[in-house]
Formats: C-alpha cells, structure tokens, sequence
C-alpha cells in the first residue's frame, strides 16, 4: 500500500472543503405576497371645495388731508361709525389761516390799486375830449385799467384757495360709513395726500377670499351662475348664496394666489364689516373617473402611481395615473386606470415591478367565502395529529396573515 495515499486524500479533502467554503449559496426565492386589491368600477365624482373669507365692504376709501401740516386731533377711533360730513380728524390750522388773511390783504390791495385806475382812466378821458392829450396817452390809461381789473379777479380766486385750504385743515366723511384703519396719529405731521385712516362705506358688502391658481378655472366657470356659492357665517352659522363678481388678474406676489370677491347682495340684516366665513364652490359632477383608497397611490419620481395586479402572470405592475382631487379618504382618477383593472390597496411601498403576488384572503371571512378554505385550514389542523396538524398551518392559505406582517 502506498504510504502516501492518505495525505492524498486529506489533501483533496481539503481543497474539496475550501472550494465549497468559498462558493456563494444560491439566494433564497423572493416570496409570493398576499395583497388586498380592489376592481375598478367606473364612477363618476363632484368635489366641494371650502377657502375662509372676510366680509369687507364693496368700497374703501383711504381718506387723507389735501393739505400738509401737523394732525392735533383725531375724534374717531377704530370701528366707530360715522356719518356723512362728520370731522374725522384735524390739523393746525394757524399757517392756513394766516395764508387766508394774506390773500385777503391782497385782494384789498387790488381793489384799491382797480379804484385809483379807474379815477384815471375817467381824467384822461375828459382831458381828451378837451384835446389837452393826446389818443395814445388814453390809451396807456386804458390799459393800466384793465391791469388792475385783471390783478384784483387773480387776488380774489387765490383768496378763495387760501379759503379753501384752511377749510381742508378738517377731515370730513364724504359718505357714512364704519371706520376700518387708523394710519397716522395725532402730533404727527403729514404730507398732503398721505393716508390717514380707512373708511369702508356703508351699503353692498362682499366676501373675499384667497383660491390657489389651479382653481381659477373653477372660479371663473361659476362666475357666471347667479348665487353660485354659499356662505357661511362663522359667528351665527347662517348661510346664505353669494355670486362672484370679480377676480383678481394677477397673483399675489406674497402667497401666489388670487383674490375673488363675491356679492352678497341685499339683506335685511347684512354681516358686520370683518366677520369670518367659510366659502364653499361646489365642481361640476365629472363621469368616467376611479375612485380608489388613498392608500393605494405612491409617488414615484414626481408623480403619482398605482399597482396593478397582471392575472395572466399574477405579477405587480406600476402604472402612471392623474389625479383629480380626493373625496374624503379616496382619490378621484381621472386618467390612468380602467375598468375591470385589479388594483394593490395595501402595502404598496414594499412592492416592486415584476413582484410575484398573490390575492389576499381574509382567515375571518364566514364560510363560504373566498377565505372558507383558510378557516377549514386552521380547524383541521386542531384535529389531525401532530405532523399532519403542521403541514396543514404551513400552507400558503393560512399563511396569508404571517406573509402580510
């Protein structure tokens, strides 16, 4: 026997072992997952869509003096109610009455200046006819008349500004109203023009509210129905229609969205100016949608998609969908899925393409279901003996709730 043939095969031996060692198991086999689906029905969908409003007045003024000067009173305050002509605020008037009484000495001035053109014009004029001048001379005299007429009607109309300045030092309601804003307090000086408080008319009120810029279609298709929208008061839950009347034509460079007013018309009771309200624009009803759990949408890629379950192969699908809003605790699919289409609605964020599944059963369905089979599964396995009882809980049926954990 050769003394050589047993480190021979402890030598192959080991190599054997080293090659197996280093050899990578075959990966397990993915597992069939039980999923929850549902079939697509073809449905039909009108979505509500609620924004918080404010009851504002149709008109509001920024009321501010014609005049500059130093504001020394303020009578009215924020929310008080006032009436046409009333005195909302004033200024100094000392500067503007001495302008008045400056313009008053020249139209004295003037007067007197017209009176003394006149006494010569009426000389000259005899001492023409007594041919002591000549034409031209009276002529000169004339003209000196119609100058002093000329400067006493221009210091008469500048008297009558400086009159009408000193009466602009008091700030007067043009109309009644409700005062909604104060801007300037008194001892401050302002310039003429700038404002001072804000005064929201008396008369038609309006709701107004905020939409993002994919509605504004939505708007502006109610637009034209009268009573379009509702209202609701958020102090005394009264509604009542409202139509819109305007919207805005460019977005809000702050939130990006666009302003839309509504007429509430004429009511024996109107809302006080500042009430909050809920507006609520009913869609039109659209047919041919799906509706599905929102559960069953995944994003992916910056859009929106579903699973579908392929019967032929039993295997996952992703497929792209268009969304139409949401109704609750589903989503309306405007495009994207059929009728007739198995679609995944549990579960979808572990899924992925080509994944073998399988549908889900429920162990607690009553008999004569689709999950019986499970239920007689786990009673036979009670009754059988020890190995037959364990090959029973390992079927793939009464393993459906194991595989969804």
């Amino acid at each position: 026997m050769n003394p050589r043939f047993p480190s021979a095969v402890l030598l192959s031996s080991s190599l054997l072992l080293g090659l197996a060692a280093c050899s990578k198991s075959a990966p397990p086999p993915e597992p069939v997952r039980a999923v929850k689906t549902m079939v697509i029905a073809p449905a039909s969908a009108g979505s509500k869509h609620e924004y918080a409003g404010e009851i504002r007045a149709r008109t509001e003024s920024r009321l501010g003096f014609r005049v500059g000067g130093k504001m020394v009173e303020r009578p009215v305050n924020v929310g008080d109610a006032v009436k046409a002509g009333q005195v909302l605020a004033r200024l100094d008037p000392r500067d503007l009455r001495l302008g008045e009484d400056v313009a008053r000495a020249g139209v004295a001035s003037a007067a007197v200046n017209l009176q003394q053109a006149e006494a010569d014009f009426t000389r000259y004029r005899d001492l023409k006819d007594q041919g002591f001048i000549s034409g031209a001379e009276l002529e000169r005299r004339e003209t000196s008349l119609k100058v002093a007429q000329a400067q006493l009607a221009q210091a008469r109309a500048q008297s009558g500004v400086q009159g009408n300045q000193a009466g602009y030092a008091a700030l007067t309601a043009d109309v009644g109203g409700v005062v909604t804003g104060v801007d300037v307090e008194p001892g401050m000086v302002v310039a003429a023009g700038a404002p001072v408080l804000r005064l929201a008319h008396d008369g038609p009120r309006d709701v107004v509210f905020s939409v993002p810029e994919d509605k504004v279609a939505l708007v502006q298709a109610v637009m034209v129905r009268h009573g379009s929208i509702g209202v609701r008061l958020w102090s005394s839950g009264d509604e009542v229609p409202a139509t819109i009347r305007e919207i805005s034509a460019a977005a809000d460079p702050a939130t990006r969205t666009f302003l839309v007013k509504a007429d509430l018309g004429v009511a024996a009771t109107p809302p006080r100016l500042g009430q909050t309200a809920t507006v609520t624009i009913a869609a039109p009803r659209v047919a041919g949608v799906a509706r599905i759990p929102l559960s069953a949408l995944k994003e992916e890629h910056g859009r929106s998609i579903v699973w579908v379950v392929d019967q032929a192969s039993m295997t996952a699908v992703s497929r792209p969908v268009s969304l139409g809003g949401a109704e609750g605790s589903e989503a309306v699919v405007v495009a994207g899925l059929a009728p007739g289409d198995r679609v995944v609605t549990a579960g979808v964020h572990v899924l992925s393409a080509g994944q073998k599944v399988r549908l889900y059963t429920d162990p607690e369905a009553p008999l004569g279901s689709a999950s019986a089979p499970a239920r007689l599964g786990r009673a036979a396995a009670t009754t059988l003996s020890p190995p037959a009882a364990a090959a029973v809980a390992a079927s793939p049926v009464t393993a459906t709730s194991a595989v969804l954990r």
